[in-house]
């Protein structure tokens, strides 16, 4: 009898320890089948990227070395020249007249320096004194004597495509376009070639004036989605600027066509459109000028939809905006500088809308 006891006691406290256990592995299970909270990431604030560099006539951030020597180029606006080879690559361009009612360029490369420029054309005191003053290597396809002898003279240094004619090395003429138009530069040769003539292939350049971000979200002014520059009506010769919000830069139009790169036909964009007004005078019968690039005067700077009325500046060389005499920031980017003679002046040949 009492060995039965025992043993009843026995079958029931194993019957309860397997009932604990159940419970446990349920209350186990349980816990595993419950859903988890999902886990949140951290929230971090957006690292500011930085640069040790900057170009200094883009105002764009690099961890390249910047001391390469800026290349200026003049580069022919005629229609027979159109459409021109590496323009969308300058980091600046000059849109002056020269002789007549057509326009030149003088597009300088630092930031970037495309396999091809072109067709190049002959200088002009104006030009090679811009050159001059940015430091920059001057580039061009022939010129009147005494232009030579003045670029020589004043200690320009310069690459005289009518010295490398077609040498396949520096220069190259093209088959699809005639002489005058068909003169293009070969970049990879330019510092080599400057090396021989003795002349320096780096420098160091102060940067020109810039907007930070905070400046560049509070840019003031008048609406200007469109720009129009009137050069000549008759001949034509119109330069137009339409916003490209999205990109947030200004496309170019010549004559009311578009201007493309030649090779590709990408369409060339800049950041800044820097309007001045300056003194012209024609002093030869041939109908070239002299163009006071030194005195300052009247000029729009037109960024981000936006137009101010300011004045420029020569101010160490370079062509800057300002306001009260207080230096005004370019958007980071390409810039395009158009010269406008003071007669008929700035206002009249120049019209911006919000159209």
């Amino acid at each position: 009898m009492r060995q039965g006891i025992i043993y009843g006691l026995f079958i029931a406290l194993i019957l309860l320890v397997g009932c604990s256990g159940e419970e446990e592995g349920q209350e186990k299970d349980a816990k595993d089948n419950k859903p988890r909270e999902e886990e949140q990431p951290e929230k971090t604030e957006p690292v500011e990227e930085t640069f040790e560099n900057v170009y200094p006539l883009t105002g764009i951030g690099t961890n390249e070395d910047v001391n390469n020597r800026i290349v200026s180029v003049m580069i022919n606006n005629h229609t027979k020249a159109r459409p021109q080879t590496g323009l969308s690559k300058a980091d600046i361009v000059f849109e002056i007249l020269a002789e007549g009612r057509i326009t030149r360029f003088l597009a300088m490369f630092q930031s970037e320096l495309p396999d091809v420029v072109g067709p190049v054309r002959s200088a002009r005191e104006y030009y090679f004194d811009l050159a001059n003053r940015y430091n920059a290597l001057y580039v061009y396809h022939g010129a009147a004597g005494f232009i030579d002898n003045m670029i020589v003279n004043r200690g320009i240094e310069f690459l005289n495509g009518a010295q490398y004619d077609n040498d396949g090395h520096l220069f190259k003429r093209e088959s699809f376009r005639q002489a005058p138009h068909n003169s293009y530069l070969l970049t990879d040769a330019v510092y080599e070639v400057a090396e021989q003539k003795g002349y320096d292939t780096t420098n160091t350049y102060d940067a020109l004036p810039f907007l930070d971000d905070d400046e560049m979200a509070n840019i003031s002014g008048n609406d200007a989605n469109h720009v129009e520059i009137v050069y000549s009506d008759n001949p034509m010769e119109i330069v137009e600027f339409d916003y490209d919000q999205d990109n947030e830069a200004y496309t170019r139009f010549n004559d009311r066509e578009k201007t493309i790169e030649l090779e590709t036909e990408v369409p060339i964009q800049v950041e800044n459109i820097f309007i001045i007004e300056a003194h012209h005078q024609v002093i030869d019968d041939q109908g070239r000028r002299a163009i006071n690039l030194e005195d300052g005067g009247n000029a729009y700077l037109v960024q981000q939809g936006k137009v101010q009325q300011l004045q420029w500046e020569n101010q160490d060389g370079q062509i800057i905006a300002t306001k009260d005499g207080q230096p005004v920031g370019f958007v980071p980017g390409q810039t395009w500088v158009n010269v406008v003679p003071s007669s008929p002046g700035i206002d009249e040949s120049v019209t911006i809308t919000n159209e």
